[in-house]
């Protein structure tokens, strides 16, 4: 790890208090001393990507803000559920946001990995497998083999929160100081 390493964490669920919100959340919460963790708010408000909308003068306050949280990050974690079978829009737009202009955007270059919590038995697979491919198209540099899906997430979390779940923080813990890790690989 760097001296000093930053995660911005986007959450592909828009409910403040989801399982994948506590998940981000766990992330910041149990970071490495060196490495800081923030959770992107504001997603929800993100307007969809249009080049109309893309121009220095008028980008949407929203959207700076995330190309900006993005910018200044060493890292991103992206934390998300599957919604049909792939990843939530507003973390595809997120992306797509942070990837622009093209071949400059906030996400080039940045390592990435994916986390999440999904009622599903593979734990949101196939949307954290979109996810990794939509973020290394847009240019960041994706941690193969960094990932967390948990499924069966009625069952796991029906009493108590991930917070509680020694297991899962562990797991979220290796997870933030490996990409913290890849961060001082890449320097």
């Amino acid at each position: 790890m760097t001296a000093s390493t930053t995660i911005a964490v986007l959450v592909g669920s828009t409910r403040t208090d989801s399982l994948n919100h506590q998940l981000a959340r766990l992330a910041a919460d149990n970071a490495p001393g060196s490495v800081t963790v923030t959770v992107v708010d504001g997603l929800a408000s993100v307007p969809f990507y249009s080049e109309d909308l893309d121009s220095p003068a008028s980008i949407p306050a929203a959207a700076a803000a995330l190309r900006e949280a993005v910018g200044a990050a060493d890292a991103v974690l992206l934390v998300t559920p599957e919604y049909n079978g792939t990843l939530p829009a507003v973390l595809k737009n997120a992306i797509d946001w942070a990837s622009r202009p093209f071949g400059e955007g906030a996400i080039k270059d940045k390592p990435v990995a994916v986390a999440g919590i999904s009622a599903g038995q593979y734990g949101g697979k196939w949307a954290h497998d979109d996810a990794r491919r939509s973020a290394g198209v847009a240019g960041a540099r994706v941690v193969e083999n960094l990932t967390l899906s948990i499924g069966g997430a009625y069952q796991r979390f029906a009493e108590n929160g991930p917070a509680d779940d020694a297991e899962l923080v562990d797991q979220i813990r290796e997870v933030v100081a490996e990409l913290a890790n890849a961060v001082a690989v890449a320097a």
